[in-house]
């Protein structure tokens, strides 16, 4: 039977986790975020009792009638990923989410163990389908068949991760008796936890066979995720998996002084208010909520420390 039993432990409800700018045109300000501002607001989230950051992975933002100064890059994260978990000693760092689609799934498991070892064991790999076709076609990958290609790259995925071995004949990604050693500190729980962040049918199916935690997205009203939150409790029931095993996360803009409309639909008000807001999402069972703040800086950051110290004390310990 597979053990649940990977997600990090936090002495709060509700962990609190926060986007970091990794984007030329970001809410972190005016210019494009550095790595050096990078390092400083996750050491500065750590020094604030955050309980994570997190990272989004694309190479490239372009809407499909690009204007001047509408397409935008960003740094690659698995890179910066292990290069924060040195600068960092003790917050989680994750992927929201890495393209299975994109890497082989053998070197998605190197790279995962890796950074494990890097981290001591910090490291959650956030992972989905993919969607944005214009990044896809502009460094020549395949956008066809995301579910089947996935669906093979979790396979391998978990043998990978959980046993540190696999074999696999996919239409897309195969693996012929392949191993992931070294392990880092996570491999013997079965290596790091796998979030996936996705609320179609098909891949709530996958969700309930191999995820830790699940994830839905940018939503400034609790009562918006019911309906995801109902259909991934009938894939766990059709799976014959113990709906109290899968982590629930759930992602929502926060609109701080400054506000510069860069993350849309924001929950906005002072610190009490958005606390409650937040309270709504615990109440409904999430156990993590990333906050994308807008804007982000180490002020922003710091500053958001006060919705959480306030969300701690409406709750009762974890």
């Amino acid at each position: 039977m597979t053990e649940w039993n990977r997600w990090p432990a936090s002495s709060r409800q509700l962990g609190i986790g926060v986007m970091l700018p990794i984007a030329e045109k970001s809410a972190f300000g005016s210019r494009p975020v550095r790595f050096a501002d990078m390092v400083e607001m996750a050491q500065t989230a750590e020094a604030a009792g955050y309980d994570a950051i997190w990272l989004a992975d694309h190479f490239l933002f372009r809407p499909p009638v690009a204007k001047e100064g509408d397409e935008y890059g960003l740094w690659e994260a698995w890179t910066c990923a292990a290069a924060l978990a040195q600068a960092t000693s003790k917050i989680q760092i994750g992927l929201l989410v890495t393209c299975l689609g994109w890497r082989n799934p053998g070197i998605v498991a190197r790279m995962t163990d890796t950074i494990d070892e890097i981290s001591g064991g910090r490291f959650i790999l956030g992972t989905g389908a993919g969607w944005h076709e214009p990044e896809y076609i502009a460094y020549g990958m395949p956008f066809d068949h995301r579910y089947s290609r996935y669906e093979d790259a979790i396979t391998i995925l978990d043998g990978l991760l959980r046993l540190g071995r696999a074999d696999h004949d996919g239409k897309f990604f195969s693996a012929t008796d392949a191993i992931s050693q070294p392990r880092g500190p996570m491999g013997e729980k079965g290596g790091s936890p796998i979030l996936v962040g996705s609320s179609s049918p098909k891949m709530l199916q996958l969700v309930a066979r191999y995820a830790d935690a699940w994830n839905t997205v940018w939503h400034s009203d609790a009562k918006a995720t019911l309906d995801d939150l109902k259909a991934l409790d009938e894939a766990l029931a059709v799976a014959g998996r113990d709906p109290s095993t899968i982590v629930r996360t759930a992602g929502g803009n926060i609109a701080q002084p400054g506000y510069t409309g860069t993350r849309g639909n924001p929950i906005e008000g002072d610190a009490d208010h958005i606390a409650g807001k937040l309270a709504e999402f615990r109440d409904l069972g999430f156990r993590h909520f990333v906050a994308g703040l807008d804007p982000c800086t180490p002020q922003s950051i710091e500053g958001f420390a006060k919705v959480i110290e306030i969300l701690d004390k409406t709750g009762v310990p974890a």
